[in-house]
């Protein structure tokens, strides 16, 4: 099944089995893409949206210069534009970080699931929130955190996520951001991208491997620097939400 890990660690339980097997119909056809691959472009008119199946990608917006601001990582489970349903044109461009496989759902085919699945609705849009709340907490980690822990930050909130997809073994960081794209994440020069890492890894928190691979030796000291607490993904804690009911 593609989209097997839709809300999986969230709300995946509180779908009916109609709801899931009709999402899984929805899917028009999956596309394979490269690594650093530009999916959508600002500005553009869409009328499909993309479920990552396989993968990790990115949102970014560019200045006037060509200089990249990442706002957001997707992985797998992932809906990367889904609020491009409503929106039709998205305000940021989405690309691959990795090589991926995306499930495309016409929007004519949300609007279906929609009108016959209200509550499949509600969980839709509780995943466009989900990526608010995200927003939210990125706001937070370049307003209030220093380099340092806003790249603890960025990290911490990818293993909370990757382990609601069973993604994540303990120790070994399947998301291979580079440290530029750190550095584009966290508002931040790759220099200080590069010294930060080093400080991280001086510590004992973290060892970097090359091309963006991370072996994690101290979550904990990363979620303690990070000022790091989960409750906003939804998933564990007071925010946690167990059914969709009024």
């Amino acid at each position: 099944m593609l989209t097997e890990l839709f809300l999986k660690g969230r709300l995946r339980q509180n779908l009916s089995l109609e709801e899931t097997r009709s999402l899984e119909a929805s899917v028009r056809r999956t596309v394979a893409l490269p690594p650093r691959k530009q999916l959508i472009e600002r500005g553009q008119r869409i009328d499909n949206s993309y479920y990552l199946v396989e993968g990790a990608m990115l949102r970014y917006v560019d200045n006037r210069k060509g200089e990249r601001q990442l706002v957001s990582v997707a992985i797998a489970g992932d809906f990367v534009d889904l609020h491009g349903y409503p929106m039709k044109r998205l305000d940021h461009a989405v690309g691959t970080l990795t090589s991926c496989v995306l499930a495309e759902v016409p929007h004519s085919a949300i609007t279906d699931l929609i009108n016959k699945f209200p509550h499949l609705g509600r969980a839709m849009w509780f995943s466009t929130l989900l990526d608010a709340a995200m927003h939210r907490e990125w706001i937070f980690r370049l307003g209030r955190l220093n380099a340092e822990s806003r790249i603890a930050h960025l990290i911490c909130e990818l293993i909370t996520r990757l382990r609601f997809v069973d993604m994540f073994d303990g120790r070994n960081f399947p998301v291979p951001l580079l440290q530029r794209d750190y550095a584009e994440a966290c508002g931040i020069t790759p220099v200080h991208a590069n010294r930060s890492f080093k400080s991280l890894r001086e510590r004992g928190a973290l060892i970097l491997h090359g091309e963006g691979r991370i072996e994690i030796l101290d979550e904990a000291m990363l979620a303690k620097l990070a000022e790091f607490e989960g409750d906003y993904l939804y998933g564990s804690g007071e925010l946690q939400l167990g059914e969709l009911t009024d």
